[in-house]
């Protein structure tokens, strides 16, 4: 299995949280015991470099990872957005493509990250992202994002049924110089890759929840104690 450089996305304000993100950030919220960092974190054992984005509240967040082998990309002025981010983030962790993988998720099945890595084809890929059908997640609401053709490759689901995105890619970045707003979604780069054909999906073998929301919490560990993971 290939290793990756990985971005740990960790900046957001959490405002879905309420007031459980008052006063602290959204990574540090605690699911079965272990904050939603340190469970991102348990994903990306031997991946390196590690990287983090920094920005609401971060002085706690880089509190939490002194000591460990994540470096930090901080995002003082303005919070850039994954795109922005990433870009910022990318001398901290030279080499394309990279993982990355949100921090407010938690997981069962296979890790996330090494099944990214091992489907990884650098030959027709300049993405791939991790999903699932609705069925197989909890805490979030929507009917899909994508649909996956019998090559792998994506497109937008536009409002049909769809699979959801997880939050975890693996994604080349050298086009993200190719954007003049400081801060930008990824869904920019996703567009122009599956218009080139350049973009795939991936079928997460195991379940996750989104804790973007204080029900989230409940969900998640509901869902790891059935799992055997807790």
């Amino acid at each position: 299995m290939r290793q990756f450089p990985v971005m740990l996305f960790a900046a957001g304000f959490g405002t879905r949280m309420g007031e459980l993100t008052a006063r602290q950030p959204k990574p540090l919220i605690e699911v079965g015991g272990r904050s939603l960092l340190d469970h991102a974190l348990a994903l990306v054992e031997g991946f390196a470099p590690k990287v983090a984005n920094l920005h609401y509240l971060g002085e706690q967040i880089a509190a939490h990872l002194d000591g460990r082998d994540v470096a930090l990309s901080w995002e003082r002025e303005v919070i850039l957005e994954t795109g922005g981010g990433l870009r910022a983030a990318m001398p901290l962790l030279g080499a394309s493509p990279v993982a990355t993988l949100n921090t407010d998720a938690v997981w069962t099945g296979c890790n996330p990250v090494e099944e990214l890595a091992k489907a990884w084809d650098g030959q027709r890929m300049d993405g791939l992202l991790l999903l699932a059908p609705p069925s197989e997640t909890v805490g979030h609401d929507g009917k899909g994002d994508f649909l996956l053709d019998a090559d792998g490759r994506i497109a937008r689901a536009n409002g049909k049924p769809g699979l959801i995105y997880l939050g975890a890619q693996i994604i080349r970045t050298e086009r993200l110089t190719e954007f003049p707003q400081q801060a930008f979604t990824l869904n920019l780069l996703w567009d122009r890759l599956i218009a080139e054909h350049r973009a795939y999906g991936l079928v997460h073998s195991g379940r996750w929840c989104d804790v973007g929301r204080p029900e989230g919490i409940a969900l998640a560990e509901a869902m790891l104690a059935q799992s055997g993971d807790v």
